[in-house]
């Protein structure tokens, strides 16, 4: 008995402590939209006036209306985008699509496809039906929104809070982390608690409510499924929570 419990206490991990949230200024973030534009227009007409909005990444694929999130996105002088996995999935397609095309279409650029009026492919296309459909949807966006989509940070942070669309190695620094990381998530991120005393805020995995724990703030709650959107709105007294 005695033996167990001492390899017990010998193998618990100290408690890490985080300071209150303290952005700079504040701000909101927006969790995985993924192209429901429906939600998203409602939920930001929800937020706070003349505060910043970022959206998490993932604005795109499974949900019926990317064209309209990604041109409503683009558009709005109050909100940034960083770039999600779905994005870079899209991305692959533009510049690859015979050999990275199956993959996004697996994952919901079929969806996003047909919200450009592209149709007439899967996954299981052959190279020269992907090429068409890459060249048709390049058409449909205009080179303005590509390079708008190219062009999407991958971090942002005030203060001791940073987003990011998948989550951070806890055991780095953010300014050495590769952005594949941020877009993609690390298999720590949600087991150890950083040390450096910053709150991530992310997207990627669902959860069945919003969570402030541990130094993570997890806001996608599966909006293509679920039907609720959430938004994360930071101050320097705390944190609120907004669904759809």
């Amino acid at each position: 008995m005695f033996s167990t419990l001492l390899n017990r206490f010998k193998m618990a991990k100290p408690k890490v402590a985080f300071d209150p949230v303290r952005p700079e200024a504040p701000f909101c973030v927006i969790g995985d939209v993924h192209g429901r534009f429906d939600l998203l227009s409602t939920l930001v007409d929800a937020l706070p006036q003349r505060v910043s909005i970022i959206c998490a990444g993932d604005l795109i694929d499974r949900g019926a209306q990317s064209k309209e999130v990604l041109g409503y996105v683009m558009a709005h002088e109050r909100i940034t985008a960083l770039m999600g996995n779905h994005e870079q999935l899209m991305l692959d397609f533009v510049g690859s699509p015979e050999t990275d095309g199956p993959r996004w279409l697996r994952n919901g650029g079929v969806q996003t496809l047909a919200s450009f009026g592209v149709s007439g492919v899967t996954e299981t296309s052959d190279a020269e039906t992907l090429t068409h459909a890459r060249d048709a949807l390049y058409g449909a966006m205009g080179e303005e929104m590509v390079n708008w989509l190219v062009g999407l940070d991958c971090i942002a942070w005030s203060g001791n809070v940073a987003v990011v669309h998948a989550g951070a190695d806890p055991n780095t620094p953010l300014e050495q982390h590769d952005p594949e990381t941020f877009i993609w998530g690390h298999p720590d991120f949600r087991k150890t608690p950083r040390s450096d005393g910053f709150w991530i805020v992310h997207g990627h995995t669902v959860v069945d409510g919003p969570k402030l724990r541990d130094g993570r703030i997890s806001i996608d709650t599966g909006a293509y499924a679920t039907g609720q959107l959430t938004a994360a709105v930071l101050t320097r007294d705390g944190v609120e929570f907004i669904s759809t």
